[in-house]
């Protein structure tokens, strides 16, 4: 779910909630948190307060106000940042994991590119941890659709949202990455996790099968 502005309130994960879902009020029954206005004419930007409508915490919105009504203005910033995280199998290798939580966190604040060049390493770091560890990104992904481990499907999403994605923020000139590239490759990246992590013995199999894995 994505940050939403409604009526002058923040619907966004609230990190002291334990990642749910709340409610960001600006206002109590009996009066408003207070706010700082920049600017004299219009637009003008409102710097806002808000308590969480569970835990309590204090919160700080950034609303673009181009009418003169601060609650039908536009969002811009809201902080604390708001985490959105993705399932992932117990077996992920730790340093897997941290670097698929730091994509997560770029996307927090909205750095599409770095977020989605850490998905990029995510897939490439997997794959070798998996045993595939000749030839470019490209023919790693191969290769485990080869072996089976990934779907022929899996394949090309790798492909497709992960490593050209990735590539053309390492590599080319630079360009904007929008928030649907970053969440697709978000996506399919978690979904190449579960495909190696969830059912880990069968997995395993494969891997020692094709050579890719010692047998213990």
């Amino acid at each position: 779910m994505g940050i939403q502005f409604v009526n002058g309130n923040v619907r966004a994960i609230c990190p002291d909630c334990g990642g749910a879902v709340s409610t960001f009020h600006f206002q109590d029954a009996s009066h408003a948190y207070g706010s700082v206005v920049q600017g004299a004419g219009f637009p003008r930007k409102i710097f806002t307060l808000m308590s969480c409508g569970g835990c309590g915490r204090g919160a700080l919105a950034t609303v673009e106000d181009k009418v003169g009504q601060y609650s039908s203005g536009r969002l811009i910033e809201f902080y604390p940042t708001s985490i959105e995280r993705a399932s992932l199998p117990p077996g992920v290798p730790p340093g897997v994991t941290t670097e698929f939580r730091e994509a997560e966190l770029c996307a927090s604040v909205r750095a599409w590119r770095g977020a989605s060049a850490l998905l990029r390493s995510v897939l490439e770091k997997t794959l070798i941890e998996n045993g595939y560890t000749k030839g470019s990104l490209k023919d790693r992904i191969d290769e485990a659709a080869k072996d089976g481990v990934i779907t022929a499907a899996r394949q090309k999403r790798a492909h497709d949202d992960v490593r050209v994605l990735g590539n053309d923020v390492l590599h080319d000139q630079w360009r904007e990455v929008t928030e649907d590239e970053y969440a697709a490759a978000h996506l399919y990246a978690q979904r190449i996790l579960e495909d190696l992590y969830d059912s880990r013995a069968e997995v395993e199999q494969i891997l020692r099968q094709t050579g890719r894995l010692a047998t213990p």
